[in-house]
């Protein structure tokens, strides 16, 4: 059962390290793509931020450990048959430079792995729909209206300025906002893997394995202290080796960003998020900033967003719940003719 239990640890590791190369785009993209910074010290920094907003807290995870099923029911195997199910689609997306959510493939996979063990009623669809379907509409409405407001009034703000004088000082500022983004990703994000880890430990506990320290194991609802430095090293080294395909369809693709939208579009999408993290909600930062970059094309003119692209993106987010539970269903279904749970 150890054995079984190291396995779903390091898958998740894994999964947390593919969320960090998959979203890198979301902190640097209009950085990148502005000039700000080159690829490399942008993911570098990027990295170190998530890292720290990682380690600030534990909202999110305590909501993945215990917010969408019940630790009964929950085996080795279902989380594990999970984190395949979001690695997976996670892959597929990013070579693909498709910006899609992970948070919503790791809940996906869970859904999925949790019903083909247990049948339908043994997922709390009911958790599923308040803190992530909601969240889903909301969080990308928030992120769009923030930043269609700010930039109006910053537009507002610089009009007696040279354009010069509004672009150097955009720069400077955009850097802080791509700081404060990865920040936020961070502290939601990585706190995904987590709760992910905590499920897997709590169900470890509660099926009444022994051969672990006590320092290792959760105690209640609280996450132990080696998962959250792990998980934040694991997701910062991840945004370390960047993830062109992304950032390329996020910086340039859906719309042309300058410095001040991005400043607009970062700052808006970091305090959404932030907020988020604060309520322990698992939001898309993936949505949030890509929402959060077309609100400030469409203050611009609603023909500056490319629609087209942002379509592509939308249909995305609509699959990757359904076709993560798939993946992860079937998953289980293989798993358990070999491995028992």
């Amino acid at each position: 059962m150890v054995s079984l239990l190291v396995c779903v640890i390091v898958a998740a590791i894994i999964f947390d390290y593919i969320n960090g190369f998959h979203d890198a785009a979301n902190a640097i993209a209009t950085v990148v793509s502005t000039g700000v910074l080159p690829v490399r010290t942008a993911v570098l920094i990027a990295g170190v931020l998530n890292f720290f907003g990682a380690i600030t807290g534990t909202a999110v995870a305590k909501t993945i450990a215990t917010g969408f099923a019940d630790t009964s029911v929950v085996t080795q195997t279902v989380v594990l048959a999970a984190l395949i199910g979001a690695c997976l689609w996670n892959l597929i997306t990013w070579w693909y430079g498709i910006p899609s959510s992970s948070s919503h493939a790791l809940i996906g996979g869970l859904a999925g792995a949790v019903v083909a063990k247990a049948g339908v009623s043994a997922f709390k669809w009911g958790a599923l729909y308040q803190k992530v379907l909601v969240p889903l509409v909301a969080s990308p409405l928030i992120g769009f209206t923030a930043a269609f407001l700010l930039m109006i009034a910053l537009l507002w703000i610089v009009r007696r300025f040279s354009p010069m004088f509004v672009h150097r000082a955009s720069r400077r500022l955009q850097l802080l906002s791509a700081c404060t983004m990865a920040f936020a990703h961070g502290s939601n994000d990585a706190q995904k893997s987590m709760g992910i880890i905590t499920l897997a430990l709590l169900a470890f506990v509660k099926a009444g394995h022994a051969g672990m320290p006590s320092w290792m194991l959760p105690h209640g609802d609280k996450v132990p202290l080696w998962v959250v430095i792990s998980c934040a090293a694991a997701i910062a080294t991840g945004t370390m080796a960047g993830g062109k395909r992304i950032i390329k369809t996020m910086g340039s693709k859906i719309i042309r960003i300058t410095p001040i939208q991005g400043f607009a579009a970062e700052t808006a999408g970091a305090l959404t998020i932030l907020g988020a993290s604060h309520f322990g909600v698992p939001v898309s930062t993936t949505h949030v900033i890509n929402a959060s970059i077309m609100g400030v094309g469409a203050s611009k003119r609603i023909s500056a967003v490319r629609w087209g692209v942002a379509g592509n993106i939308l249909t995305a987010w609509v699959l990757t719940l359904p076709l993560t539970a798939a993946i992860a269903f079937l998953t289980m279904k293989l798993l358990g003719l070999f491995v028992d749970g």
